[in-house]
């Protein structure tokens, strides 16, 4: 019996040791989760919330910033917009990847001025009637040859070079953006991602991006290297690829992706503008069409019959049908290459 009263007497207090443990360790959690919860609250921060709210402040930062550097681009897209509008002989030869002095694109202008008021002053053309007007003067007529051939025809010229080149350049870019953007990803820095670029890309592309290459390694700085491309190769995609590369540069972020993204653009906007150039070729076609049928009319007519034709150049009735008809032809045709082009 007493070893009974021993075996439930040990029993009944390892059972009130097990229900006080029990006790004690439920009411911890309850008053931790009491205090936590008047934390909250009361709006005292606790681990998780104060680091949020440390991301939310960098994120906050990062945006000013990089709405700072918007801002600021945004101005300087601005000063090359005039700087674009204005452009001098210097700058247009670099845009045509010309290395040659401007002193000597001035003595091949004068040079070509020359040869071409020598073919007119050899020709031995008298000038026009106009209207009563005498413009039979051969001085002023080849001086007017002489300042076509120097000032006109050299700046066509190299407007048409300059054209081609950017033409080129805009086929290449989106692929240049991609060799970027996958030596990136795989750890390569920037800089030597350009001299690859430099190196393996055609014409244009490898030697503006071989004076890119340079200058970075000269110390000039990336703002002043990106903005020297620009003015090299004034281009609207050059330009987001300036932005791009100077918003990361200052602000930070994923360049692979900002690239890749870009790259999509450009691939983009070329589409669309290789499908406006096929939806308008017909208009274009037919431009054309228009535009030549007076000259090849009047080459048969002069082969027909030379007297009826030859009436417009020797008579002063002629030569103000010539000059009204080149002006109604230059207005139909300058309309009608407004009506096809458009700017992107």
């Amino acid at each position: 019996m007493g070893g009974d009263m021993t075996t439930f007497l040990i029993a009944g207090l390892a059972f009130v040791a097990i229900v006080g443990v029990g006790f004690a360790l439920s009411g911890g959690e309850g008053d931790s989760a009491k205090k936590r919860a008047r934390a909250i609250g009361s709006g005292a921060s606790v681990t998780g919330k104060g680091r949020n709210a440390k991301v939310m402040d960098e994120a906050a930062k990062r945006r000013a910033k990089t709405q700072e550097m918007l801002d600021s681009l945004r101005q300087q897209g601005k000063e090359r917009r005039k700087i674009s509008s204005a452009q001098t002989i210097k700058a247009k030869l670099t845009q045509a990847g010309l290395e040659i002095p401007v002193s000597t694109f001035w003595v091949f202008s004068l040079v070509l001025g020359a040869f071409v008021a020598g073919v007119v002053f050899l020709s031995g053309a008298d000038g026009l009637v106009l209207a009563g007007v005498s413009l039979k003067s051969r001085p002023l007529l080849v001086l007017g040859a002489f300042a076509a051939g120097a000032f006109g025809l050299p700046r066509f010229l190299l407007g048409a070079r300059i054209k081609g080149r950017h033409k080129k350049m805009l086929n290449q870019f989106a692929d240049g953006l991609d060799i970027i953007v996958r030596g990136v990803k795989s750890g390569l820095p920037l800089n030597e991602c350009i001299r690859i670029i430099a190196k393996e890309s055609p014409e244009p592309l490898r030697s503006e991006f071989a004076t890119l290459a340079d200058n970075l390694a000269m110390g000039a700085g990336p703002e002043r290297a990106l903005n020297n491309l620009y003015k090299r190769i004034p281009l609207q995609e050059v330009n987001f690829f300036v932005i791009v590369l100077l918003i990361q540069s200052k602000a930070g972020g994923n360049l692979s992706e900002a690239l890749n993204n870009l790259s999509s653009v450009i691939r983009s906007r070329k589409m669309m503008r290789e499908k406006i150039k096929a939806m308008s070729s017909e208009a274009k076609a037919s431009a054309g069409i228009i535009g030549s049928l007076p000259f090849v009319v009047g080459f048969l007519v002069f082969l027909s019959t030379p007297g009826y034709i030859m009436e417009l150049f020797i008579t002063e009735t002629g030569h103000v049908c010539l000059a009204a008809g080149a002006l109604l032809m230059t207005t139909g045709i300058l309309t009608m290459r407004k009506m096809i082009n458009f700017d992107m």
